[in-house]
């Protein structure tokens, strides 16, 4: 085999990854969305996301791929790994779809495919119609690869190779074939490729299917490779499902190996055809299918298997202390520090869902909805545990002034509680109004926006004394003005309602949606005072709180 029939191979290997890489790029684009929408809504039974992972890569022609959105979801708490689990088996499966197109050797209509999918994916002004073309245009220079590292200028030339003759008549060693499939996937970082070089391989009778066997174990075994880079960073359950795929295939690995080296299945998967490359596809399909009805039942197992191996580490949790340590025996003033930044952070949080939740009712927006019940989960869990902590302060002696501070935090992490439901409720009341399909006057979300933006400069200017401890008599004032200018404007806002209402400029149900959230943001204007007084080192504090 000379350098001219290596540089033909190299060309029909890189037209068969791109036309295969361009194909699933467009098959994503067309489907993509609407997959991804059929992932979080039809998983929570493990048959049906089985049964989805097949479809779903079967279409994207990629189980990686499916895998790698399956640990997005992950992240984003779309889902659980035990539903995870059953779209991983089932996406084992559809990715033999590629095989059997192979097999089915449509490489005549290839120029075709290439020359309609180019007219469709150049001139058409439809997006949807280019991404067909995308489609058509890959699947033909797929083929084209294919045909190409077929020819007798190319991988043929390896039939008259006498080196290449005797390294197959020696390569019987199991381990062997299954170093060589995990080399080729780890570098061609894709199994269906790796399958297909191997196809192509066969077709041409260099290599026999009773090696095959082995290199199709070592393909998938070594397809694991890319999700565990992309798995590199991620969070916990990402990376147990990375592990969960490679575990399929290593169970295949252990099931089939002796399968192969003990029964006759070379040879009755030699009966099913002649055609090498139709032998390998039927073998990849009888690896992926057994196992995955192996694994099926034991789902659980292999969650659990996962969470064992891959240890939940605790920073990976918000549901945590950042800055106070319990393990620390300090003295009382640097434990109060501790505490402090641990208000300071619920504060933060706090304030951040007060901001989308209200930004989300004037613009009718639920698309941070998810992040702002995330952080009420986060401030009800410091709530719960600074009092608990707090608690556990006051069975020590203090002093006067530490005392002092310890029952402010109690009232200030309480008063912060409520601000974070008050956020929560406005976020409901968003829902309600899409559901509901309501909606408010100009004038009417123009009120809640002047009403919301004096009730963050309130809070922001509260906390900020707070955390100083310390309010001069000018942020006094300052503070008070604008908590009676609050009160004023919740009037006000109330009577222009009340107004438009007299002259059917609203609806009654929006009406009463927005008068809650008047009262909502009133009432936060009221904690905020009080946080700010908390502030104050006066001994009568405490009463006025």
């Amino acid at each position: 085999m000379g350098l001219s029939n290596i540089v033909v191979l190299l060309g029909g290997l890189g037209l068969f990854l791109f036309g295969m890489r361009y194909m699933s790029d467009g098959l994503n684009q067309i489907a993509g969305n609407k997959l991804k929408n059929m992932l979080e809504k039809l998983t929570r039974n493990r048959f049906k996301g089985f049964l989805l992972g097949v479809l779903v890569t079967a279409i994207i022609q990629s189980s990686s791929a499916t895998t790698v959105m399956l640990m997005g979801f992950l992240n984003a708490g779309i889902m659980d790994l035990v539903q995870a689990t059953g779209v991983i088996i089932g996406a084992n499966i559809g990715t033999t779809i590629t095989a059997v197109l192979i097999a089915i050797d449509v490489s005549a209509i290839a120029p075709i495919c290439i020359f309609i999918g180019m007219i469709l994916a150049l001139f058409s002004k439809k997006q949807a119609k280019q991404y067909a073309g995308q489609i058509i245009l890959g699947f033909g220079i797929l083929f084209l690869g294919l045909k190409t590292m077929s020819s007798d200028t190319a991988m043929g030339a390896l039939k008259t190779s006498t080196q290449f003759q005797e390294l197959i008549l020696k390569a019987d060693n199991p381990l062997l074939g299954i170093l060589i499939g995990i080399a080729i996937c780890a570098v061609l970082q894709s199994s269906s490729a790796a399958i297909g070089v191997l196809q192509t391989l066969a077709l041409q009778g260099l290599i026999p299917i009773s090696f095959s066997i082995y290199i199709i174990i070592g393909i998938n075994v070594g397809s694991a490779v890319p999700l565990f880079i992309s798995a590199i960073g991620a969070k916990t359950n990402a990376k147990r499902a990375a592990f969960i795929y490679f575990m399929f295939d290593l169970v295949g690995m252990l099931l089939f190996t002796p399968i192969a080296l003990f029964t006759p299945a070379a040879e009755f998967i030699s009966s099913l055809s002649s055609n090498g490359s139709v032998q390998v596809a039927a073998a990849h399909i009888i690896f992926k299918t057994v196992t995955a009805l192996v694994l099926l039942p034991f789902i659980n197992v292999l969650v659990k298997l996962s969470q064992k191996i891959i240890v939940q580490k605790e920073h990976e949790t918000n549901l945590r202390f950042r800055y106070i340590d319990k393990n620390l025996d300090g003295n009382m003033f640097s434990t109060g520090l501790q505490v402090a930044k641990e208000v300071e952070r619920m504060a933060s949080l706090v304030r951040t869902n007060l901001d989308k939740a209200c930004k989300a009712i004037i613009s009718n927006d639920l698309s941070c909805e998810r992040q702002v019940y995330d952080n009420e989960e986060v401030i009800n869990w410091l709530n719960h545990n600074i009092t608990e902590f707090l608690a556990e302060m006051t069975s020590h002696p203090l002093s006067g002034e530490t005392s002092d501070y310890v029952v402010k935090l109690f009232h200030v992490i309480t008063d912060l509680e409520r601000v974070g439901d008050h956020a929560v409720n406005i976020m409901e009341r968003t829902r309600m109004i899409q559901e509901e399909d309501l909606g408010f006057t100009e004038k009417g979300a123009g009120d809640i926006e002047k009403m919301y933006g004096m009730v963050i400069e309130l809070f922001d200017k509260s906390v900020e004394c707070f955390i100083k401890m310390h309010m001069t008599d000018d942020e006094e004032h300052y503070i008070h003005s604008i908590e009676d200018s609050i009160d004023e404007m919740a009037v006000t806002a109330q009577d222009n309602h009340v107004e438009r209402l007299r002259h059917h400029e609203c609806h009654t149900a929006s009406g009463i949606v927005f008068s809650k959230v008047i009262q909502d943001l009133e009432r936060v204007g009221d904690l905020s005072y009080n946080i700010a007084w908390a502030s104050r080192r006066d001994k009568d504090l405490i009463k006025k709180i």
